[in-house]
């Protein structure tokens, strides 16, 4: 959308495409990888699924709710009362456009998905779009265990090698250090803000970099590959339910 003019766009919007994919993510440490993974990650994978899926890309929101990591330098902490109003705008815009399947690709989780999810559904309600909220780490986890047995993590196995696969420049395997990984903690143990590490591990003794470029490609395509299987099966049924 970014690259047409406004004449294309209504050449092609409703009546060539009727879907529009918008990336979500936000500004945090990301362990040796850029700060802007979370905004990277969405991109990339929305410019190779959109011909697939017959859709445009929107611009990406870059900014986010960061949450424990907000601390960090470089991080961005957008506020909920500030966030929330403002994608409500975007998703409205984007149906007011003549989009009727808004794909949300999220980049960042934490509090964003929950407002995410809230908004894209309120604006289906109200405008009679039809919206779809996509967190790829968390769909893609058996790809996760899949490709390199073994969970993930916050900037860690699998979100490092997705990013490397888009661009090896991105990554400074030289300032990576074990150290820089904590496990997450289990439900009622502890909490601490910030959060002591820019790499966060979903489950202890796993999900540590291992920057093997012929892993994160597979990675990548496999994660594409199920995303965008997912995204074409729900607006099949869409479409088979009439709504």
């Amino acid at each position: 959308m970014n690259l047409i003019n406004w004449m294309e766009f209504a050449e092609y919007v409703p009546g060539q495409i009727n879907t529009v994919l918008l990336p979500t993510g936000t500004l945090e440490p990301h362990g040796v990888i850029n700060n802007g993974a979370d905004n990277i990650a969405p991109e990339a994978m929305a410019r190779d699924m959109a011909e697939d899926l017959n859709a445009l890309i929107a611009p990406t929101l870059n900014y986010g709710i960061t949450g424990s990591m907000a601390a960090f330098p470089g991080a961005f902490q957008i506020t909920e009362e500030a966030y929330r109003p403002f994608i409500r705008d975007i998703i409205k815009g984007l149906a007011r456009n003549g989009f009727k399947n808004i794909i949300i690709l999220n980049g960042h989780g934490g509090g964003q998905t929950k407002v995410l999810q809230e908004v894209a559904g309120e604006v289906a309600t109200e405008l009679g779009v039809r919206t779809l909220v996509i967190n790829w780490w968390s769909f893609a986890s058996d790809v996760t265990l899949e490709v390199f047995k073994e969970n993930g993590g916050h900037a860690g196995l699998n979100e490092t090698a997705y990013i490397q696969a888009i661009d090896p420049t991105l990554v400074h395997k030289e300032k990576y250090s074990p150290d820089m990984a904590t496990p997450y903690p289990a439900t009622g143990t502890w909490s601490a803000v910030p959060f002591p590490s820019s790499i966060g591990l979903y489950q202890e003794g796993q999900g540590y970099p291992n920057f093997d470029q012929a892993q994160a490609d597979e990675y990548f395509q496999k994660v594409n590959a199920k995303v965008s299987a997912f995204i074409q099966e729900i607006i099949k049924k869409w479409d088979l339910a009439g709504l």
